[in-house]
């Protein structure tokens, strides 16, 4: 590969990336994800798996009839059904339009789970491709477990599907198994034993099972991959997918032993990552790589000598570099729209009218309350008024009363898809009490599997957070709410993780 050829982001974020446990999305979601990735110029967008679902089915479709950037991917096994269906939300998209096939190729994947010969699999494989160039000459495939595969087979599906007419050939590291040296070493393998490798672009997909996945990657460009498919805030199956902002930040940083381009707006990493912790409720751990909250902050004196003697002392680059930028504007009470709406774009939110005025209202009211409104209690308000499923279940009004001398008693009022119900349950403290009377008003019985509280930001008059993780009927989904009042936190996000179960209990998903 050439030193100065440019490395293809491929993220698929909506689709590997949305298998997180409890980071299902629906199509506003999906789509608002995605104009983030259009401003990252990401060279493609897996919208999803098609077939998977109605609602997968028509968020690939919605994409690919709103975003006009990138090139737009739908997954598809290797069956004529599965490509008919990708096809169907993809060709919205005209020429960027790219159908994703795969099929397994390790011997334990093909004895245990296909229960297929090799012969067989090559076959399907090579069928599975040519059906899908009959619709357009943009298709990937993917060689599932590759890693895992034997390389002469490996190279022979490679050879045959791109004969087939395969301009991207993909070799994942699906169960994050793979070191740098051996991954380098396959990518090798198949530039030097695939007589027809030139003809199409060698990608990489790998899963962070054992912490490698953006090396992985990185070794796999120096053997002469041209795409790496990544997800934000590396988000995905299991221990997750390659990072983009990693991978890409990496490249930008280490131009000097890697001289690869890449077509990234690196100054939208930031807002990207935000706009999917706030979509998804997956918190960035704080000392995550490049977009963590203590990624630019420096506690030993030594280091913070250095910093302010000269930044590059301790710091291999910028914050703004990523998005983040050091001079933020206050916001407060006195603050008007213009202003407001400034700062939500410079966060990654691109609001309709109606949803600016909707958050705008939540604004004045927090402001009231508090001297300085920061980007954490921005994030919250959107979260919490705008990027919600539709809200079968709403929060009419609350009132609790606890101590040491009384039981905790919620008195809570929802309405129930249209009708007004109220109870008053008691509990073992107050937040129990109040779960218990959302229980018993909606008929639904979720297990808790996780709750968790925290201050968004400082001091006395900050907005709580409260984050909830429910299990019901198979589906576990993550539930958020913010308020001035902890306890109406709870029942906000308790409400909102049983709306997110009514929604996804509708949905079926095809994991691979």
């Amino acid at each position: 590969m050439s030193k100065n050829q440019t490395i293809k982001i491929f993220d698929t974020t909506l689709r590997d990336g949305e298998q997180s446990p409890g980071a299902s999305m629906n199509i506003e979601e999906k789509l608002r994800i995605a104009s983030q990735l259009e401003k990252l110029n990401v060279d493609v967008i897996e919208a999803g798996f098609p077939i998977a679902s109605d609602g997968d089915f028509e968020a690939v479709k919605k994409i690919a009839q709103t975003i006009k950037g990138p090139e737009i991917a739908g997954l598809c096994r290797a069956s004529i059904k599965d490509i008919d269906r990708a096809w169907d939300a993809l060709k919205y998209a005209g020429d960027r339009g790219r159908i994703h096939t795969f099929i397994a190729t390790s011997d334990i994947h093909m004895e245990r789970k296909l229960q297929m010969a090799p012969a067989k699999v090559l076959e399907t494989a090579v069928k599975a491709v040519k059906h899908a160039v009959s619709y357009t000459p943009n298709v990937e495939f993917s060689c599932e477990d590759a890693v895992r595969t034997r390389l002469p087979f490996l190279a022979e599906m490679v050879e045959a599907v791109i004969d087939a007419g395969a301009t991207t050939v993909n070799i994942p590291d699906t169960v994050g198994y793979s070191i740098p040296f051996e991954y380098f070493n396959i990518i090798k393998y198949l530039k030097d034993n695939v007589p027809n490798i030139e003809k199409a672009v060698i990608s990489v997909h790998c899963h962070n099972d054992l912490g490698l996945a953006v090396a992985n990657s990185l070794a796999a460009i120096q053997a002469g991959a041209g795409q790496v498919e990544c997800t934000i805030n590396g988000i995905g199956e299991r221990a997750g997918n390659c990072s983009l902002e990693e991978v890409v930040m990496a490249l930008r940083t280490r131009r000097d032993i890697m001289p690869y381009e890449n077509n990234i707006n690196t100054e939208h990493i930031y807002a990207a990552s935000r706009l999917l912790s706030t979509v998804t409720g997956i918190a960035v751990q704080p000392n995550k790589a490049i977009v963590g909250a203590n990624a630019f902050a420096h506690e030993a004196g030594i280091h913070q000598h250095g910093v302010l003697m000269d930044k590059e002392t301790y710091e291999i680059m910028t914050p703004e570099s990523i998005g983040l930028n050091a001079n933020k504007l206050v916001l407060g009470k006195h603050s008007g729209r213009h202003a407001f709406v400034a700062r939500l774009n410079e966060l990654g939110y691109d609001l309709p009218k109606e949803d600016v005025e909707k958050a705008f209202v939540r604004f004045k009211a927090l402001a009231d309350k508090k001297k300085e409104i920061f980007d954490e209690d921005l994030d919250a308000i959107v979260a919490d008024e705008i990027i919600r499923v539709p809200e079968i279940v709403k929060l009419v009004q609350m009132n609790v009363s606890s101590g040491s001398f009384a039981a905790p008693t919620a008195t809570v009022e929802l309405e129930v898809k249209g009708k007004l119900k109220r109870v008053a349950v008691m509990g073992d403290g107050p937040v129990d009490a109040t779960f218990k009377a959302i229980k018993k008003l909606t008929g639904m019985k979720p297990y808790l599997v996780n709750y968790s509280v925290g201050s968004i930001t400082g001091g006395t008059d900050a907005l709580g957070e409260c984050t909830v993780r429910l299990e019901h009927e198979g589906h576990e989904v993550l539930g958020q709410g913010s308020h001035s009042d902890i306890i109406v936190a709870s029942a906000k996000a308790y409400i909102n993780a049983l709306n997110k179960a009514l929604d996804v209990a509708q949905r079926t998903r095809v994991e691979i």
